[in-house]
Parts: C-alpha cells; structure tokens; sequence
C-alpha cells in the first residue's frame, strides 16, 4: 500500500529560521499524548565567531510549562564555530515513555541556546507513531501546505 509521509508525520511545532543573537529560543509546549514518537530536527546555518549552540528537550506537567525540567540524555553535543558546524544537522529522538510520566510529565519544549556570537538557527519537532491518521491533521498552524 502506498503512503504519503505526512500522513504519518505531523509538524508539531518549530522554531523558525532565525539568525538568534546570544540567548534562548524555544518552541512552545507540545502534548504527547497523541503521538508515541517526537524527533527533534535542529539545523544551523553559518555560525557566528566563536559561537557555541546547544539544544535540548525538556518537559512539562502543562502547556504553560509547570515544573520544567530537562529530559535526561536528551541534549545535543555542543556545535562550535571552532568545529566547523556552520550548515549542519542534529537530530534528537524521544520515545513518549522516556518522559517523567509517573511525575505527571506530558508536555515537551526543544530549546536551542546560542552563546558568545548570534548565529543562524532553526528547528522543526515532528511526531510519528501517532494514534491516528492522517498525521497531517494534526499539524502545527505554522504549515502552510502540503503538496501531493
């Protein structure tokens, strides 16, 4: 049987092309109760002199981010100007099970933090595995459209 890929995954949230300045820019919180599976897709384009950039998941008990915490093992490897990650991806998985479920955990944010020098960024948070489909409808308002 023949499928559309986004009819099996949705775009739940992004942080748009961005060239940050030092400091912090999230995606909003994002309910895993429909999806089992979320990938963090995190992209830089040049960096600027001496810039470190770091990416995390973190979660939450609500929507408006209660109690954030970060997610245990779910942080990138620092990307540096001095490395070379000018135009470079990092991928961040995260199975629904890995949050602090029994502590009321079932929200989660990515956070890209960019330090000493602004640098290009950007960041999509897919969700696979979900309960029902098409994916697509359950798409972030920030997708434009969808071609078949």
């Amino acid at each position: 049987m023949t499928f559309r890929p986004s009819e099996k995954a949705a775009v739940l949230a992004a942080i748009a092309p961005i060239s940050q300045g030092v400091g912090t820019a999230n995606s909003g919180w994002i309910a895993v109760t429909t999806f089992r599976k979320i990938m963090a897709l995190i992209q830089t384009g040049v960096l600027g002199a001496s810039a470190t950039v770091d990416a995390k998941l973190q979660q939450a008990t609500s929507a408006a981010g209660a109690g954030a915490k970060d997610v245990t093992g779910k942080a990138i490897t620092q990307l540096t100007k001095a490395a070379s990650d000018d135009g470079k991806q990092v991928i961040i998985d995260l199975d629904a099970a890995e949050l602090d479920i029994a502590g009321g955990f079932a929200y989660v944010q990515l956070s890209i933090t960019v330090a000493v020098a602004a640098s290009l960024v950007g960041a999509v948070l897919l969700g696979f595995d979900g309960r029902y489909e098409p994916a697509s409808d359950l798409d972030a308002s920030s997708v434009k459209q969808i071609v078949y």
